[in-house]
């Protein structure tokens, strides 16, 4: 390579380089001094904008395959509510049976029967799958008549006709294939 192309080639490697640099450099400037919203929020330690929830502690949840949860279903009771946990301690032959319902609804949300009801989640999952089936449909129906270019005329039953009795007269494989099977002398299939 001539000096003058090394030249030119340098040139253009350092604007390539100094480009990268300033729009990098101009990137990390913008992303400094912007003061969005939502970058501020994600950093805020105001619980009211973001709660972050510690795994770590113990959590509640309704599962079938965990009948006893890491925690009670309610943490704060109010003044009955105490008063019926401590009425709990004693013998539960005293305990009425709305008491007893209302001490298991403190500890847990469903029951086993409760869990177990049918979910009317099918019908959301069944219309789905209808509303993309004919969303296809339509799209199908679209190319159809606005994208594909129209029928040959090869495919007509009367173009087929007329291409059968060309084959047939022109005797296309007669010993095994096509004309083997027709007739010539009665004129139609053996």
């Amino acid at each position: 390579m001539k000096e003058n192309e090394w030249g030119r080639l340098a040139n253009k490697m350092l604007q390539l380089i100094a480009g990268r640099v300033s729009s990098l450099v101009a990137r990390r400037a913008t992303l400094a001094l912007t003061t969005s919203s939502a970058r501020m929020a994600s950093h805020a330690p105001d619980p009211e904008v973001t709660e972050a929830v510690d795994m770590s502690r113990p959590m509640y949840w309704d599962r079938l395959d965990t009948p006893l949860p890491d925690k009670l279903y309610k943490d704060e009771l109010s003044a009955a509510e105490k008063s019926l946990k401590e009425k709990e301690k004693g013998p539960w032959s005293q305990l009425t049976n709305e008491e007893k319902i209302a001490l298991y609804r403190l500890s847990f949300h469903q029951t086993y029967a409760e869990m177990n009801q049918p979910k009317s989640e099918w019908k959301t999952v069944v219309g789905g799958i209808f509303f993309f089936v004919g969303f296809t449909a339509l799209v199908v129906w679209w190319q159809r008549v606005y994208v594909y270019p129209p029928r040959p005329r090869t495919f007509d039953d009367e173009w087929q006709a007329k291409q059968l009795q060309r084959m047939l007269d022109m005797r296309i494989n007669p010993i095994e294939g096509f004309s083997s099977k027709w007739d010539y002398e009665k004129g139609q299939w053996k």
